[in-house]
């Protein structure tokens, strides 16, 4: 069992008390108890218990909820694989000193399941689930979920799973829709939302979303089109035999290009790369302002001093432009 504590402290003595309360007293007549500092990820946690289990996204009930949506359970492989991964817990839980039946089965409990023994089972089934079991199943999905995620991500067996990475997952199945707002807020290092008090104006009242989706809308809006590009498959150059070339000049492309991170590094860059070779950049001459990647002044300079060596460390720098230019489409730079 874990929990966080709020202790008083005494002027003066330096004398420190704690205030269990009933459900948390267990913890003290057990035996040796640790005491230690909050760990960041519960920084914001309140007083009292925590998920027993391993994984620390199981301390936030807003993650479970996102991990309890039928979309969710159908991305993680659908209803009847997290059926059968409760089946194989071969336990009741239903927490009972009433005689227990050797054989177990599953009752469904939203859109979890928990392990119950033939007994329980009967009495509890075409009625009301009770609260508790309810609990349970939605643990029983979400560390199903967990586990499903890490297995997608191939990821080892026992890894605790962190935010950014269920992000991710979440990103890849085209859920991040669902996302809770304080989960979108704290990987966007938005401000927790604001809880308005008092008498409000109708005009400031809105209708209640938890969902990320109106943060990732307004992360979407902020990224400004730069570069709109047009067809012209009639140009009067492609009707000449021998057109003279013209190189495609675009300043703002190559600014926002330079405003981004670097190709290789992930630190800021310093200069708007033009690829050179693959024939582009010969002698006096220049690639088109849209065949550029953002590089660091240390790769920009350690690219010119040696093309072979520099590709064979971090990529070809078609590969490197292929990525980044994806990246301008998908984020709406280039429409």
């Amino acid at each position: 069992m874990r929990a966080i504590l709020t202790p008083d402290v005494a002027p003066l003595t330096g004398t420190v008390i704690f205030k269990p309360g009933n459900e948390l007293l267990s913890l003290f007549r057990s035996g040796k108890v640790l005491v230690s500092n909050v760990p960041e990820n519960l920084r914001d946690t309140p007083a009292g218990r925590l998920s027993d289990s391993d994984q620390p996204l199981m301390d936030n009930p807003s993650i479970i909820d996102f991990m309890c949506q039928d979309e969710v359970i159908a991305a993680a492989g659908g209803s009847e694989v997290l059926r059968d991964h409760v089946r194989r817990f071969h336990c009741c839980q239903f927490e009972s000193e009433e005689y227990h039946h050797k054989h177990y089965t599953t009752l469904k409990s939203g859109t979890g399941y928990v392990s119950l023994c033939y007994t329980h089972d009967n009495n509890f089934r075409d009625v009301h689930v009770p609260q508790p079991l309810q609990e349970v199943a939605k643990l029983n999905t979400a560390n199903w979920v967990i586990g499903r995620v890490i297995y997608n991500l191939s990821l080892p067996e026992g890894h605790q799973l962190n935010l950014p990475e269920l992000c991710c997952w979440a990103f890849l199945r085209g859920l991040v829709h669902l996302l809770p707002e304080d989960v979108v807020r704290a990987i966007l290092n938005r401000p927790p939302a604001k809880i308005l008090s008092g008498p409000q104006k109708e005009s400031t009242i809105l209708p209640f979303d938890n969902s990320g989706r109106h943060i990732i809308e307004e992360g979407a809006v902020a990224v400004k089109q730069v570069l709109a590009i047009s067809v012209d498959p009639e140009s009067p150059e492609s009707f000449m035999r021998r057109p003279k070339r013209k190189r495609w000049v675009n300043e703002k492309y190559t600014r926002w290009v330079k405003s981004q991170s670097c190709a290789c590094c992930g630190q800021p860059a310093d200069d708007p790369h033009h690829i050179i070779g693959y024939g582009q950049g010969g002698m006096g001459t220049k690639a088109h302002d849209l065949f550029v990647i953002p590089l660091c002044r240390k790769h920009h300079d350690e690219l010119h001093a040696d093309q072979g060596k520099f590709e064979n460390k971090y990529g070809t720098q078609l590969e490197l432009f292929f990525r980044f230019f994806d990246h301008a489409i998908a984020v709406g730079v280039i429409g």
